[in-house]
Formats: structure tokens, sequence, C-alpha cells
């Protein structure tokens, strides 16, 4: 090649190389100016919601579900103040980033429309603030029942608040009663040979394994804790007499399957008696309140596996143990000279009000969240009960009815659900032609659940069965 031609050649190659040149740099050019403009937009509109998280089927059975809202910007911290949640319910505000947290203190209503507002919402380097609002819908509440004496034997059933749904999800041919935690089925059983045994399932009563107990004996008062995937029992040993045998002793025991093989582990009070009359777990905590045999009431921290509790704190003598109220600190115990509301955080102990005496006697106390109570007042002729009624009972002590229990009807147990938008009735009807079944734990052959909601004492539905889910206790035949 000739060293003109080469020369034309390298010139046309230096021609197309400053063209390419300047074609990149006026591509990155625009784009940046596209950023820019993009980034100027954004802050000018102040931050919008790119992605919305919650669990709504969590959100009606569990305290402590949240609803996170991502958005395009680093945000300035949301103060409580800024949001809003219809329909009204308590709540907690975190900021991380990008994203705000809303975790709702309590459970949520079932089938109910929810909407978060939060209004000034802001970049954490300024410009414009912007309101947002994004909704959900909670889905119809289902529960756990239990049905005794069938053909096959004793079933839990899974069934929705109409009544016509129940699905059958764990049989067995003697179940003495059960808990449902957030992830789990806990049955307590009772063999040919009178002793208990401890069976945990999933929700859909599948993957059966068996807890490890203390011994061969029987369990009772079976409970279990908001969090931690704790349950806990009394034990007491088949050879209940004997020297060194343990009766009425409280148990803790973990439902991590990593923890499958783990010994219970006993919760004991140093110095007293440790037999148990009555305990219950604190709400949101593993710790527990326990009333001892010698009318001991203590609240004390179980013991970790290898490890030990928190002190126990006293608290005086008591009677009974009526409850605590659901996402609360607040007891409600007898004391021998009445009904007491004690705070367990503070130790701090409130006199409950009297109702009107022309209502009937006091018979059982439920407590309820905000300080308000329900009481099951029966008006007494001589020795006839003319009329039972289950009352809501404010601070004040006025009086609002939202059950009546037919005067040949038995009331056995009253539960409070997790949102505390319904409450169950463990009836007997009939009681005088009703006999009692042979269990360790005694019901009348025939008990119905009836639920009713709060607000208007309207029936929602009646259920054959007991021990629905909500109950953080057995009943008391």
């Amino acid at each position: 090649m000739s060293t003109e031609a080469r020369t034309r050649r390298e010139s046309a190659r230096r021609r197309r190389s400053r063209a390419f040149v300047g074609a990149f740099v006026a591509i990155i050019a625009v784009l940046g100016a596209i950023g820019l403009a993009g980034s100027a937009v954004t802050t000018a509109q102040g931050p919008r919601v790119t992605h919305v998280s919650v669990d709504p089927d969590a959100a009606v059975s569990s305290p402590g579900s949240r609803m996170i809202l991502t958005t395009t910007q680093s945000l300035a911290e949301v103060a409580p103040a800024q949001v809003t949640v219809t329909p009204a319910t308590d709540f907690t505000v975190d900021t991380s980033g990008r994203s705000v947290g809303i975790r709702f203190a309590q459970p949520l209503w079932d089938d109910t429309d929810y909407t978060v507002s939060i209004d000034g919402l802001s970049g954490v380097g300024g410009g414009a603030s912007a309101s947002v609002r994004e909704s959900f819908s909670t889905p119809l509440l289902h529960s756990f029942l239990l049905q005794r004496g069938s053909v096959d034997g004793d079933t839990i059933f899974r069934t929705d608040l109409v009544g016509d749904a129940a699905v059958p999800v764990y049989t067995n041919a003697h179940i003495e009663d059960f808990r449902a935690t957030a992830g789990h089925l806990v049955i307590a059983t009772l063999d040919d040979h009178g002793r208990s045994h401890l069976i945990v399932t999933d929700l859909a009563g599948t993957g059966e394994r068996e807890l490890p107990l203390p011994g061969e004996g029987t369990v009772t008062n079976l409970q279990s804790a908001d969090r931690g995937n704790l349950v806990g029992y009394t034990f007491t040993d088949a050879n209940v007499g004997s020297a060194g045998a343990r009766e009425a002793t409280l148990f803790t025991a973990s439902l991590d399957a990593a923890q499958r093989d783990a010994d219970p582990v006993p919760v004991e009070r140093d110095g007293g008696e440790s037999r148990v009359d009555d305990w219950r777990f604190v709400p949101g905590t593993d710790s527990i309140l326990m009333l001892t045999y010698d009318g001991a009431l203590t609240l004390v921290s179980p013991p970790t596996v290898g490890g030990a509790g928190a002190a126990p704190v006293a608290l005086g003598n008591a009677v009974a143990i009526d409850g605590i109220a659901r996402g609360s600190t607040t007891a409600v115990i007898e004391r021998v000279d009445g009904p007491v509301a004690i705070d367990l955080a503070t130790a701090q102990e409130t006199p409950l009000p009297a109702t009107d005496p022309a209502l009937g006697q006091v018979n059982a106390t439920t407590p309820l969240v905000g300080g308000d109570t329900l009481r099951v007042l029966a008006v007494i002729d001589g020795f006839t009960v003319t009329s039972t009624t289950v009352n809501v009972v404010d601070v004040t002590g006025a009086a609002r009815p939202v059950f009546s229990v037919d005067p040949a009807d038995v009331l056995i147990q009253t539960c409070v659900s997790p949102s505390g938008r319904y409450v169950a009735f463990l009836i007997a009807p009939d009681a005088v032609s009703n006999p009692y079944d042979g269990y360790q734990l005694p019901l009348p052959d025939r008990v119905q659940t009836h639920v009713v909601a709060l607000t208007d004492g309207a029936e929602v539905v009646a259920l054959d069965g007991f021990a629905i889910s909500w109950c953080q206790t057995p009943p008391r035949g």
C-alpha cells in the first residue's frame, strides 16, 4: 500500500473515533440531564410509595404484626402523630432508610378494611413533603374447637364464625385439652393407662411429634405464651403420694423443633410452696403469674435450659387468678376482701369498682384492655338463680349487658378473642339432664360455644364443642 493511501486511511479512522467519542459524551450528558430532572421531580413531589408489605392473616391472629411502606427516598423520622390508622387501633412507628413500619399493638378486627395514612412524609435531605394513604383488608377469622365423643374419638376442628365450614384437623381416642399457637397445635391426650402425652402438630394437624414429659403422670392446666414458642403445664406423677413424687409442679417446654428432645424446665419458688393451684403467662412475655397452694401470688420469669430466670416478685396472697387482659400486663385477682386489678409491670394495685347490687352478685370476672371488665352477674332468690347476665363494666362500675344465660343452662367459661372484638361463652345446656363425662377434665356431655360481638352483644354463631382457640386456659367444669 502506498504511503499516501495509508495516510488517508489513518485520517478516516481518527475522524470516526472523534465522532464516536463526541456521540458518547452527548449520550452521557443527556442521561445525566434526565437523571437530574428525575431527581428534581422526585424531590419536588416528595416521597412516593413503591412497595407495601403486610400480612393480613397474621394481623388478625397475633399482636405485633407490621405494615411496611417502602418509598422513593431515604426518609426523615416519622412521628406517631403523623400516622392515622382507620379504624383506630394502637400502633407504634419506626423509620429506617426508605421504609417506614407501622406495628399494630393488638390483633386487628377480622373482615375489616383498614387504611393507614401518613402526613408530612419527607426525605432525609429535605425537599417537598407528601401524604400517603394505603389500605388492606383483613380476612374472616378462623379458630379451632374440640369435640369429644364422636365415633372416631375426639376431634379438633378448624372453623370460621359462620359455623358451616368446620374441617377436622386432628383426631385421637382421648383428647383432654389443646392450645393453638401461631404455628402449632399442642394437644394433651390420655392413654389407656391414664398417663398423659403432649402431642405437637402444625396447624393442619400434620407433622405429629411428642414433647418429652417429666415422667409418667398427668398434665393439667395447659397454656401457651404469646411469644417464644413456649408452653407450660402442671404435672403430677403417677405415683403421687409416694416419697419424692411431684404434685401440681409447673413446667415449661419449647415448641422449637431444634429443642424437640429437650427436657421440660420446672418453675419453682425458692423457700416456699411450689405446688401450683393456678397460673398464667403474662401476655407479650414469657413471665408467669402463679398462685401456689399456700395462697402466695408470685410473678416469676421461667428459667431457661441450663440457666436461671429473674428474681421472683411477691404480690401478696390471693384466692384466685381471674385473668390477664389480652395484650396488657393488667391482671385481675381475687383477694380475700374482693377483686383487684394489678399492673404486673409496676405492682400497682387498684380495687375494682362495684356494680349496682340490683344486677346481682359477681360470679366471675374477665379483664379487658383499657380497664373494663366482663362480669357474670347472677340474681338469686333464696337458693334459686333467677337470672344470669354477662356485662361489660367500665371503670366507674357502669354495666352494659352483652349476654344472657338461660336459667336452665350453666355458663362454664368466658374467653375473649385476641382482638377483643368477640367473646366466646361456653354453655352447658339443660344442665340438670346433661351429665358430665368421665375425663380427667370433666365436662357435660353436651356443650356449646356462643360467640358474641362485644360492641353490641349480637350473637355471631353458636358452635358445638369447647376450648375455642382464643381461650388461654382450660375450662373449669
